[in-house]
């Protein structure tokens, strides 16, 4: 009988609720661990059991790594290489959103220090600095004038990873407290919650609160949009309110975090990952 790979490097919350999931339907898995995986290309016979790997990792390297090895095999693996691939950039994201007409913030990207200047104050301050890869909002900066800007460009300049140097400007939206992350599984906004804070960075883990959002049609259209656009399967769509424009999709995550938004939404999230995941296995 084939098993459910879990793929990942601790058990957090959700992974907990995962296992429990899965125990709870009566589905065999492994916990893979992937600070203890090695892998001979030229030998996927060890991975055979496993009908599905679900990619948990916190890192986005390891996991997109792992993900690329188990799809070249032919296993299934949620979410994909390619999807993992796309969502772990910010740029690819922000790319695929409008190859796919999906409403997104204003966004510019520069190369060097003297072409994002001249990009900032194009688009008139405050200005969202992002680093292409990183999640939990960390080296996220709003820069309100030039010399902000002129300061955490040239600190950005010698960090010294080439990321670094590819300068993704986002435009500042004003919104109202909040935010909104929505989880898409497969072809359905499963649920939604607000994310709210006193602080610009509404993220649960910089301290946002989570409360329940109501999937309203028109929000399911826009978090389907952006999972379709990214090439679908199981997804946290970040989602920003307008007061002008509506909603505009932020970033879209491939390896979700939903430790408040089940008890914010009453939804049971790990179950609908775990039901997906099954329904993606290979035939025993």
């Amino acid at each position: 009988m084939l098993k459910i790979g879990v793929l990942l490097s601790r058990v957090r919350v959700e992974e907990r609720w995962l296992f429990e999931a899965l125990e709870k339907r009566g589905l065999p898995y492994d916990r893979l661990d992937d600070r203890d995986l090695v892998f001979d290309l030229r030998c996927p016979d060890p991975w055979r059991p496993y009908g599905v790997v679900l990619e948990r990792s916190i890192s986005f390297g390891r996991g997109l790594a792992a993900l690329h090895i188990l799809n070249a095999w032919g296993i299934p693996t949620v979410n994909t290489a390619q999807v993992a691939e796309t969502c772990g950039d910010k740029l690819a994201t922000s790319a695929a959103l409008q190859a796919g007409g999906v409403p997104q913030p204003r966004v510019r990207v520069a190369f060097t220090v003297e072409s994002a200047l001249a990009a900032i104050e194009e688009m008139g301050y405050p200005v969202v600095l992002k680093p292409v890869v990183g999640s939990w909002g960390r080296l996220v900066t709003k820069l309100n004038d030039r010399d902000a800007a002129e300061a955490v460009l040239e600190h950005r300049e010698v960090l010294g990873s080439y990321y670094h140097q590819i300068y993704y400007l986002q435009e500042y939206i004003s919104k109202p407290g909040r935010d909104i992350r929505a989880y898409v599984v497969g072809g359905r906004t499963v649920a939604a919650s607000y994310r709210s804070s006193k602080h610009w960075i509404t993220n649960t883990a910089r301290g946002g609160a989570g409360s329940n959002c109501p999937v309203t049609p028109e929000l399911e259209a826009v978090c389907l949009a952006a999972a379709r656009a990214v090439g679908g399967g199981v997804l946290a769509v970040d989602v920003l309110e307008d007061p002008d424009r509506g909603y505009l999709v932020n970033e879209v995550n491939h390896t979700m975090e939903f430790h408040s938004s089940v008890p914010a939404t009453g939804i049971d999230i790990p179950g609908f990952v775990v039901e997906y995941t099954a329904a993606q296995m290979l035939p025993a």
